[in-house]
């Protein structure tokens, strides 16, 4: 609602409003495009106006729901899965996530699988087998690995060196 306000208080025609994105039916003004950022700003949201710039944002958003907010990751591979939901090859979207944020997809990914393991292991609600499970690794020994390569230290010791700090 705040998006669609801060367009009619401006006089701006526009088409369908959805989460993340906004359909403007006209040229905007330097000026008009100032007041609608100044006011998005106020409510906490920004304004895009390039297209890989929000193209970007949906991938990270779709990443982001998949390994954080899914109860299971999706059965086909992940890059199917990102084109399917952004109805895109992933050809086109892999070059431009890599072209505009310097990583891959796949580091990208794997920099979220690795903190949805620190989430996991601090709940400690579940086994290492059944966090590599849920989060479809090959094995614990490949979590592991991977785990370490990115931080520095086992799942099980970065699990001991969170409990001793949170009982100081």
């Amino acid at each position: 609602m705040v998006v669609k306000a801060a367009l009619d208080k401006l006089g701006l025609h526009y088409g369908t409003v959805d989460l993340g994105e906004v359909q403007i039916d006209e040229n905007i003004t330097a000026a008009q495009y100032d007041q609608l950022k100044d006011a998005l700003l106020q409510s906490g949201l920004e304004l895009m106006y390039d297209k890989n710039a929000m193209l970007i944002e949906k991938i990270k958003g779709v990443i982001i729901e998949m390994i954080h907010y899914a109860d299971e990751l999706p059965e086909m591979k992940k890059s199917e899965y990102i084109s399917k939901k952004l109805d895109q090859k992933y050809s086109k979207l892999s070059n431009i996530f890599s072209e505009t944020t310097g990583t891959t997809i796949e580091h990208y990914i794997m920099m979220h699988k690795i903190e949805r393991i620190k989430e996991l292991l601090l709940y400690d609600e579940m086994t290492l087998t059944e966090i590599s499970n849920k989060l479809q690794y090959s094995s614990v020994a490949h979590l592991s690995s991977q785990f370490k390569k990115i931080t520095g230290l086992s799942p099980i010791y970065f699990k001991q060196l969170k409990l001793k700090k949170s009982k100081q």
